[in-house]
């Protein structure tokens, strides 16, 4: 299926035929098209393990980072994770058609605001294939057709997803084109695609800042942001040690080059002598690279002093995206909150303490999307947080915040019933 081989225009336009053929589907056929898209991604593994397999040797041959390619990696646990999402998906409620409300008016309408699809969406993302069959399960499960626009780093791994997924939800009747594929053009394909209006409904990017910058340039479809994450975590002058250890710890190496993983530590003064020392360490020997403040230095193990490098203004706002974190010491949960929200992008913030106070003031405080108390930023995702998965975590505030998943991707409409009501 050469569906990456047609124009912009030519995908947008089957994408919104199919999308008014998904929004009469009953949920039976739109779940059992998920189920034939797990069942077709491990049938077809080798296909697309071998496509894979060429994304990143063209990735280290152009000098991509460890942290990219892993990022771009599918392996046979990761694709069955992924099958095992897409079944996920299709084991929760729909959201199209419940009522988000209702009442009866004294003139006796009924009126009820329930879900909708938007009809076509379409999801911009870098580096990460698993993308192809998460948003296109989300919006399917959610009765939207999905246009699909990933980087040139995963090439060959998108397109063979993105035909599977299509050739699978057409063996239960649903049009192929409700899966679409645009691939190749560069920042013209972009313009063309981010200006489709009234074609594609809504636009999702996925991907750091210089892709929500190009699309702030160009677009005229509606925009949902889920970009960037410079996520901190506070250890607050009451926190439990070792809770506050393991938290960093996990935050910050997990899985660093996503973007909800730890990019600054903030530690209370009252409590940096007894954490630092033994965090700094334990950071350290995870190949952690550590940039610190003066105080932050002077409380490190003298054998860690020489590791150590100075941390600028530019470090407390930089997304990493690798093992690299900046540290600072604050004088109160005042500063650190001040800090966050000067240098965060509004994505995961967490506070690590026994005190109720400051962990009221942090969650009330601090300008985020999703706001930790004693738990590592890492759970910021729609799989961990019950939603089967997610297209993105949005930044900004309208019209979904935080992970958007299934509900995140209708909108509402209002059904009024009367009995020759008139006016």
């Amino acid at each position: 299926m050469a569906l990456a081989q047609q124009t912009v225009a030519d995908v947008c336009l089957a994408a919104r035929d199919a999308s008014r053929v998904l929004a009469s589907l009953p949920t039976a056929t739109r779940d059992a098209a998920l189920h034939a898209i797990a069942d077709a991604l491990l049938a077809r593994e080798a296909e697309i393990l071998e496509a894979n397999a060429a994304d990143l040797a063209a990735g280290r041959e152009a000098g991509l980072g460890d942290a990219l390619l892993d990022r771009l990696a599918l392996d046979h646990d990761r694709l069955v994770g992924i099958a095992d999402g897409t079944r996920a998906i299709a084991a929760l409620p729909d959201p199209v058609g419940e009522v988000v409300e209702g009442r009866r008016l004294p003139n006796g309408l009924d009126v009820r605001k329930v879900r909708v699809p938007f009809g076509v969406v379409a999801v911009v993302y870098e580096a990460r294939p698993n993308v192809t069959i998460d948003a296109a399960s989300l919006c399917l499960k959610s009765g939207n057709a999905v246009v699909l626009r990933g980087s040139s780093s995963a090439t060959h791994s998108n397109a063979v997803l993105s035909a599977v997924a299509a050739e699978a939800i057409a063996s239960v009747g649903i049009p192929a084109g409700a899966i679409g594929l645009v691939a190749g053009g560069g920042r013209e394909e972009l313009r063309e695609l981010a200006t489709q209006d009234g074609v594609v409904d809504l636009i999702f990017p996925r991907g750091g800042e210089g892709l929500k910058n190009a699309l702030k340039e160009v677009a005229t479809v509606p925009v949902i942001y889920a970009a960037s994450g410079n996520c901190h975590v506070f250890v607050d002058a009451t926190a439990d040690l070792e809770a506050a250890r393991r938290i960093v710890l996990n935050a910050k190496t997990q899985r660093p080059g996503v973007c909800n993983a730890a990019e600054t530590l903030l530690v209370h003064a009252d409590i940096a002598p007894a954490f630092l020392p033994e965090a700094l360490r334990a950071l350290h020997d995870a190949g952690v690279e550590l940039r610190v403040d003066g105080r932050a230095r002077a409380l490190a193990d003298p054998g860690l002093q020489g590791h150590l490098r100075p941390v600028t203004e530019e470090d407390f706002g930089e997304e990493f995206l690798s093992l690299v974190l900046a540290v600072g010491v604050v004088d109160s949960v005042e500063e650190a909150i001040e800090h966050v929200n000067r240098h965060g992008s509004g994505h995961s913030e967490a506070i690590v303490t026994r005190d109720t106070a400051s962990a009221r003031a942090f969650e009330r405080g601090v300008d985020a999307a999703c706001v930790y108390v004693n738990a590592s930023t890492r759970f910021t995702d729609g799989g961990e947080f019950g939603m089967g998965a997610e297209i993105g975590n949005s930044t900004q505030k309208l019209h979904a915040r935080g992970p958007i998943g299934v509900r995140e991707l209708c909108t509402t409409k209002y059904v009024v019933e009367g009995d020759g009501h008139i006016r």
